[in-house]
């Protein structure tokens, strides 16, 4: 049985949209705990966390804003998820992705304290490849992966535990790299998988690759799904909408994989924006998503138009 704890990271400052500090609330109304309930497992609610006190922080880079106070997010949000790896399976309720800075922080270390291989999956129409040094709009949502992979630039935040290696990091579903992203993630060895890709070998044989080389390692495996990584058609409360994302078919399909690969051990739910929502549409379809992944299948699944 597993025993989900869910984490609110109400994290607001990696973005320009404001609304995401709302997320951690819609989830919760949107029946999260009650549907994962339902399939069998034991929920915890370790509320919604708070930012450590910002300390004055800078970068050479004018176009950054809320620094210091997203460094205060990743150091709250590292202890957090180190706690809660130990605990049970946490989802990480958003928030931007800059929460991502601190989440799979924390998860990293706690892989190292295991002596286990960690390996992140991106689900999300950006590769979030820039260092506060490169990124033009100075949103730090933009940053997390270069963080996760030791890039130089982070000098105010906390040293990253243990850096994952580019074989280990899957950006999957990418339909939104800025040149200097590309070039970085050339230089570094990371292959997006983008939606040309997908579109033309299909989504079961990538995505089975990779699981075989984390089950191949004994890894744990971090699953962060950003509200843009499916198509906006389908989920429009995200502030960052990339036409062309996957469809509700596409998107169960990749969560009933990772169910099925018994290899996800942590999950962040990310850019969830409900003051952009309809009627709690994408809070609903993001809570039907990980039920998918912690074991629903399209059997299970009622059908609202009755």
């Amino acid at each position: 049985m597993t025993h989900c704890i869910l984490v609110g990271a109400p994290v607001d400052s990696g973005q320009s949209n404001p609304g995401c500090l709302m997320g951690p609330a819609a989830y919760r109304v949107a029946g999260l705990a009650a549907t994962l309930e339902d399939l069998g497992c034991t929920v915890s609610d370790h509320g919604d966390v708070a930012a450590r006190p910002a300390e004055p922080a800078s970068c050479p880079n004018a176009a950054v804003h809320s620094l210091a106070e997203t460094v205060g997010w990743t150091e709250a949000l590292a202890h957090a998820a180190q706690t809660a790896m130990a605990e049970g399976f946490p989802v990480f309720l958003g928030g931007d992705h800059s929460l991502s800075l601190g989440t799979v922080a924390g998860v990293a270390a706690h892989a190292r304290q295991q002596g286990r291989p960690l390996f992140v999956l991106w689900l999300d129409a950006h590769s979030d490849f820039h260092t506060p040094l490169t990124t033009k709009s100075g949103n730090l949502h933009g940053t997390p992966v270069s963080y996760i992979s030791g890039r130089a630039g982070f000098e105010a935040f906390p040293a990253f535990p243990d850096p994952v290696p580019a074989d280990r990091i899957c950006l999957f579903g990418i339909r939104s790299i800025d040149p200097a992203e590309r070039a970085a993630l050339r230089d570094h060895a990371i292959t997006p998988l983008d939606m040309r890709e997908l579109d033309e070998r299909g989504f079961v044989s990538p995505l089975r690759a990779f699981l075989e080389q984390v089950s191949a390692a004994n890894g744990l495996l971090h699953v962060s799904l950003d509200v843009d990584f499916l198509d906006p058609g389908i989920a429009p409360a995200v502030g960052t909408t990339v036409p062309g994302g996957a469809t509700f078919r596409e998107a169960h399909l990749v969560m009933e994989m990772l169910h099925e690969s018994e290899l996800v051990t942590s999950l962040d739910l990310v850019e969830l924006n409900p003051f952009l929502d309809e009627r709690g549409r994408t809070a609903k379809l993001m809570v039907d998503l990980t039920a998918s992944l912690m074991g629903r299948t399209v059997f299970d699944r009622a059908n609202r138009s009755v």
